[in-house]
């Protein structure tokens, strides 16, 4: 199959891609390759590897003239196994254990839980799995704070491996003094996103939102069924989603996983907010060259369903493949852009707000792209990112150019789908100065959105101090001489 030679594409769908140990010497050849957003994740590492990562990741997006983002994972609390004797501990399927707090030393008869409330709040019928799944426990009665289970599915556990338990069983308040305690080192890092594990609510959200600058964009990890039932509100409080379908296959059934993921995504698209699919999307890749079919469809599959960005995550962060992990979502995501039309957001246009002028000057410049062939691309000027965003939540079926004057407001736009950031400070009240500086700029980074001579773009113009707001067709006319 051809792409169609009277339209020509760029990629459009944002890749994040976890650093670690396996790529943080490939940096420089990762963000060639295509990376968008750095991925740090605060649940493992040191707070110096962190510190590093990111001021690698920053220098190397310097030298090679690209926008690149950062993203930090919050860990949140971890609910662990304690001390377990022998090790490691064979589960065997139809055996009865027990849940207790911290203490004694774990047997097949008793597993301690670092928390012993976790425990105790347990009730029966609960489902609880340990080492990431290899064991699961069903509750079938509780005494004392402790816990009887049902060993459903044996398996190999050893001290310390996590242990998942229903999100409603968690309590509040370590997870808010989980954030509290890394939050310190998050503003040390200076990342531009954070992604805030196991969110339950949109309070959860707003609390973290009055710890942190406005600037960096909170990112609702949704991995709980309560998230999932206040997926309305939370969209409202955060700046986006990621559907983090590890925990969220543990908290639901893993045949509801493709479902949830696509109701989710719809939700953020009829919201005007960005979504991230993650967690094992190329999987096999940790130690295969190549990614399975399977996968490949899958990744295709989230781009299809709306979502702005993929994840890679142990493949890059600890495989043996980091670099083609990247390469081979990157030749996903751009076929599947070259040859399916962007999905719309459910309700025809996202709410942008009391802003109506804004509303109308978005949709008018989406309208004008998708009805004249000749348009290629749509650039706008902005000082806060909002006109890029808009633009990019009515899913146009081009690439946006955004010209900010600063790199923060860049890379804050690097989550969103389409939006490809520029530096590049103007005159924001000189429309003549707006539309030669973007014209030039075009010329010189065409390449990036696959631009030609006589290319036309739709130019958004919008005024800081209330001035008209207005569209502009320009042509990409080739240099004289």
């Amino acid at each position: 199959m051809d792409a169609p030679t009277s339209v020509r594409f760029s990629r459009r769908t944002k890749l994040v891609a976890t650093i670690g140990p396996a790529s943080i010497g490939l940096v420089d050849r990762l963000i060639e390759a295509g990376l968008d957003i750095a991925r740090i994740n605060f649940s493992h590492g040191t707070e110096a590897e962190h510190l590093h990562t990111a001021e690698v990741v920053r220098a190397a997006a310097t030298a090679a003239g690209r926008t690149v983002g950062i993203l930090a994972d919050l860990p949140g609390p971890k609910l662990r196994l304690g001390q377990l004797e022998p090790e490691p501990l064979e589960l065997e399927t139809g055996s009865t254990v027990e849940l207790t707090g911290p203490g004694a030393t774990g047997t097949t008869a008793s597993l301690p839980l670092t928390d012993g409330s976790v425990a105790a709040s347990l009730r029966p019928d609960d489902r609880v799995l340990l080492a990431d799944g290899a064991a699961e426990l069903r509750v079938v009665g509780m005494e004392e704070g402790v816990a009887t289970c049902d060993v459903v599915r044996g398996g190999s556990v050893r001290s310390h491996q996590g242990a998942n338990v229903p999100a409603a069983r968690l309590d509040p308040d370590a997870l808010r003094q989980a954030d509290e305690a890394v939050i310190p080192h998050l503003l040390a890092v200076g990342p531009d996103f954070v992604g805030q594990s196991f969110v339950r609510s949109a309070a959860d959200v707003r609390l973290l939102r009055s710890r942190i600058p406005a600037s960096i964009a909170i990112v609702a990890k949704i991995e709980t069924r309560p998230a999932i039932d206040d997926i309305e509100a939370i969209l409202e409080a955060a700046d986006g989603i990621m559907v983090a379908r590890g925990d969220l296959g543990v908290e639901l059934p893993f045949e509801h996983v493709p479902l949830v993921q696509k109701d989710l995504v719809r939700a953020a698209l009829a919201a005007g907010k960005p979504s991230i699919v993650a967690t094992q999307m190329l999987e096999s890749m940790i130690g295969a060259p190549r990614p399975t079919r399977a996968e490949a469809g899958d990744v295709a599959n989230a781009i299809i369903d709306g979502a702005d960005a993929v994840m890679l995550s142990g493949e890059t962060a600890i495989g043996a493949f980091p670099l083609e992990s990247l390469q081979a979502m990157e030749r996903i995501a751009a076929c599947t852009d070259a040859f399916k039309a962007p999905t719309r957001p459910p309700s025809g246009t996202p709410s942008f707000g009391p802003d109506v002028d804004a509303r109308a000057l978005a949709t008018a410049a989406v309208s004008m792209a998708d009805a004249d062939p000749d348009v290629v691309a749509l650039a706008c000027y902005t000082h806060s990112g909002r006109t890029p965003r808009r633009l990019s939540s009515l899913r146009p079926g081009v690439p946006i150019a955004a010209f900010t004057p600063t790199a923060p407001i860049a890379r804050s736009l690097t989550l969103r789908r389409a939006v490809h950031p520029v530096v590049m400070a103007v005159d924001p009240e000189d429309p003549v100065a707006i539309s030669e500086a973007v014209i030039h700029a075009l010329r010189d980074r065409g390449s990036e959105l696959d631009l030609r001579a006589d290319d036309a773009i739709v130019l958004v113009q919008t005024s800081v101090r209330g001035g008209p707001n207005a569209l502009e067709l320009l042509r990409l006319r080739a240099p004289a001489g």
